[in-house]
């Protein structure tokens, strides 16, 4: 049986008295903190900021799951880690800087892999799970792990300068295969290390990701559940995408889009042209990378689609495209609901 932690001293309450005197959160959300137990799914770009963000808050237990060394090319964004830092392990680095901040809370070092094997002992001990991991299998096992276990998943990611941000399974609301039902294939998977990430972009969005955290632990403000908040860094636009209604499958795996979305290849298309079938082509690239390199179409960025839905189709085969398929599967799933038509997403070719 888990034993209450409470604010004992004047030091700890002077410690959180500037987030204690909102109203929306007060003494019964601190102590809410302090017996929150949160699992944090990688210690890199996502995971330093959020973690300090949540030690600062007083959460009572973090779990930190990373098998990562820390490495030169991470100091420009993971700003938890020094020079001296490098070749150690950032689980237990990022322990020893967080307990200088705030010895309240208590904290677990994971320093290996999430896998099938430990998915389900590890998840089924915290309260919340916040997932900044790097890849898909790990994202798509904590969130299938989440649903089973029925926990609340804070999401983040980031790819060069763009950033997403939700909430899965809150309250049996919907899930990371809401948006995304399947994995990429592995040649589709663009990372940091081959596209790159300005070092300011995790710092926003994991803040972010920290502030959901808090929300969902102390039951205020509005959640991020069924919809993807979208940070462009380029020009400081952010959108809200609304994906989907509360969900209550007890199966992960049986989350399908609608009949009328699917994904397809250049192979398709070029069948299309070929048997004269009528289609809109949609890039939802920014203008910059749609006038470096293009197929046609018109150009709608992703983040300016809402604004400019009477310039698609009604009749005709809508086809979302863009350069890694994250852009245009947002897309597919957004005007699915919206659209009699069938939506397609369709990943660019290479030059």
């Amino acid at each position: 049986m888990r034993t209450l932690r409470t604010l004992r001293t004047l030091s700890t309450l002077k410690r959180y008295d500037r987030q204690i005197i909102l109203p929306e959160l007060g003494i019964d959300g601190q102590h809410k903190l302090l017996n929150a137990r949160i699992l944090v799914i990688g210690a890199g770009g996502l995971g330093c900021p959020l973690l300090l963000y949540l030690a600062a808050a007083g959460i009572g237990h973090i779990g930190i799951v990373d098998n990562d060394l820390v490495d030169e090319t991470n100091l420009h964004r993971q700003v938890l880690y020094h020079m001296a830092d490098i070749g150690k392990y950032k689980v237990n680095v990022a322990v020893a800087k967080l307990q200088l901040l705030n010895p309240d809370v208590q904290f677990t070092p994971y320093p290996f892999r999430l896998t099938a094997k430990n998915a389900e002992e590890l998840i089924g001990q915290y309260d919340l799970v916040i997932d900044g991991s790097d890849n898909f299998p790990t994202r798509y096992l904590v969130n299938d792990t989440c649903v089973a276990l029925n926990k609340t998943l804070v999401f983040g990611s980031i790819f060069q300068f763009e950033g997403q941000v939700s909430v899965f399974n809150f309250n049996a609301g919907p899930d990371y295969r809401s948006i995304y039902p399947e994995p990429p294939l592995p040649d589709e998977v663009p990372n940091c290390g081959e596209s790159g990430v300005i070092g300011t972009l995790p710092g926003i969005i994991g803040s972010i990701m920290a502030n959901e955290a808090i929300k969902v632990i102390c039951d205020f403000g509005e959640v991020l559940s069924g919809q993807l908040l979208v940070f462009n860094a380029l020009n400081n636009e952010t959108q809200r995408f609304n994906f989907g209604e509360a969900n209550n499958s007890s199966n992960p795996l049986k989350n399908t889009d609608q009949d009328n979305t699917k994904e397809i290849n250049m192979q398709d298309l070029e069948q299309w042209k070929n048997d004269q079938l009528n289609y809109q082509l949609v890039d939802l690239r920014e203008p910059y990378e749609y006038e470096e390199y293009n197929i046609g179409g018109i150009n709608i960025p992703l983040y300016n689609l809402n604004d400019h839905l009477d310039k698609l189709s009604n009749t005709q085969r809508i086809v979302c495209c863009c350069s890694s398929g994250k852009r245009s599967k947002i897309a597919m799933h957004l005007l699915k609901d919206r659209f009699d038509g069938p939506i397609f997403s369709l990943i660019l070719p290479e030059k």
